[in-house]
This record gives structure tokens, sequence and C-alpha cells, in this order.
């Protein structure tokens, strides 16, 4: 670490304390076939992936201090493709409800929908336009915690039903936590989304907006999911959907929430939007 000038997206001692068992129980389930033990540092391969989801630079781009971006992109899809992006981000998500003196998973989350455009490189075949936003792209959904953290993305084509994109979000929750009984959702979810709730054992409400009110108003409960997807868009590489699949796209969010979360386990400051 005393090799180059530090970013702020660098993780702190402290944090990268709570990163490391996981990196370093894969790394020993993962031996290299001549006994190698890896050329690049962990610690500096996941500063790149923090840097590069902060600042929204393209793999080529990636400062010359940093590991060669082909052995970041192995290690970042090597890590999609088996779930440890996803095991790094829950644990670390547990020890945030566990201080906040909660249980590890809810008992209730808030499920809703984002549309983002999608960068021209993007495959035509996993894009689509959502008709009712008019955003020609990807639809990224998110169930939260009433602390705002994520307990399932799903990412699919823009043209893709709010149902649609619901029932596979509550299909991931039913299959990660067996707490979760109650799901808010907005009223662009329709009765199909509440029938799949009751086969998976999950009660699903449709908060429905008050006709008397105009302008924007926060809706109990549902204001969360609003801040989860502000606080993901300080992330730039989630401002537009980059990748090719959508299961990358699903990747930048744990991974953007990982950082978000590891500030909050050790009251560490995230770099302003300008600054990043």
């Amino acid at each position: 670490m005393s090799e180059r000038k530090s970013y702020k997206t660098d993780l702190s001692d402290e944090q990268w304390a709570l990163v490391e068992p996981v990196i370093t129980a894969w790394k020993a389930a993962h031996p290299s076939v001549s006994g190698h033990q890896g050329r690049y540092a962990m610690r500096e391969i996941v500063n790149a992936l923090f840097y590069q989801g902060r600042t929204g630079c393209q793999w080529a781009l990636l400062p010359h201090d940093f590991p060669p971006p082909g052995a970041v992109k192995y290690y970042f899809y090597t890590w999609r493709d088996d779930g440890t992006d996803q095991t790094i981000h829950d644990l670390l998500r547990w020890q945030v409800r566990e201080k906040a003196r909660r249980e590890a998973d809810p008992s209730l989350v808030v499920l809703d929908t984002q549309s983002v455009h999608a960068e021209a490189g993007v495959p035509a075949q996993t894009t689509g336009r959502d008709a009712a936003q008019k955003v020609p792209g990807r639809k990224r959904g998110l169930a939260v915690d009433v602390l705002g953290l994520v307990i399932a993305v799903v990412v699919t084509a823009a043209s893709a039903h709010e149902n649609a994109v619901g029932i596979t979000l509550l299909d991931k929750v039913a299959a990660d936590t067996d707490t979760v009984k109650k799901a808010l959702v907005d009223q662009g979810f329709k009765n199909t989304v509440v029938a799949h709730g009751e086969k998976v054992g999950i009660e699903v409400e449709i908060v429905e907006r008050n006709p008397a009110q105009t302008g924007f108003v926060p809706q109990a409960k549902r204001w969360i999911m609003e801040r989860a997807y502000g606080i993901l868009m300080l992330h730039r590489r989630l401002v537009r959907d980059y990748e090719h699949r959508p299961r990358t796209s699903e990747s930048r969010a744990y991974w953007a929430m990982t950082a978000v979360i590891l500030r909050r386990l050790t009251g560490g400051a995230a770099p302003a939007w300008r600054t990043a």
C-alpha cells in the first residue's frame, strides 16, 4: 500500500480486515495447479474494483498503479460466476444489521425497479425499452430492508414488466433467506406478484398513493428504496449499464453496496461526487 499514492476509494486497513478473511478462504479453496500464490495483492484487486465502480472508467483505463486490467477482470468475473461477490456483500450486510441490533436477515423488504440507459455496445438481445419511463436499456430491480441494505438484485431488459422482475426478486429473496414474511411494492406491481408471494410464503402489499396528494410525497418505509437507488447512483459505473451480461450488472450493484457497507461498519466518509 505504501508503493503508490492512495485513492479515495481504497480500502482502509480496518475495512480490508473485514474483507480479507473471505478472500483468503477463497484463495485457499482455489489453489494454483503450479502452486503459484499469485503475483498481485488481493487488496489491490479489490481496490481496483472499487475505483472502477465509483469512477465508471473502462477496464483499459484503470490507473497503471493498479494490477493489470486482465488480472482485475479475471477475479471480477470469477467472483461473479461463483457467487463470491454476493457472499462478501451478505456477510458484511449481516454485520451492519447486527450492529443495529437487528436479526441477520429481515422480516420485511421493499421491492422496486429502476430503468437505466444501456451503452451502445451492450447486446440488443439483453436490452429493451421501458414503455412507461421511455428509457431504452435495462431494468434494475432491488429488494432492500428497512435499513436500505440490498437483499437481492435482478437486472433484465427495460422492456420486462414489473411483474416479471417482482416475481424473480421474490424467488431470490425466498431462496436466500427464510425470515422475510412481507414485501412492500408500489402500484406498478400487480396481483400476479401478490399471488406469487403467497406461493413462496411472502405477503406482498401494494402500497397505493393517496390520490389527494400532489407532487413527490415520500411513502412510509418505501422511501428507503429511493435512498438506496440514490446511493447506487453515486457509483458512476451504475449510472448507465455498460455490461454485456445482466449478471455482471448485478455484480456491480453488489460491489457498490459492499463499499457503502464497509464505510458504515468502519465510520469512513464517502467520497464526494465531484471528487470521486
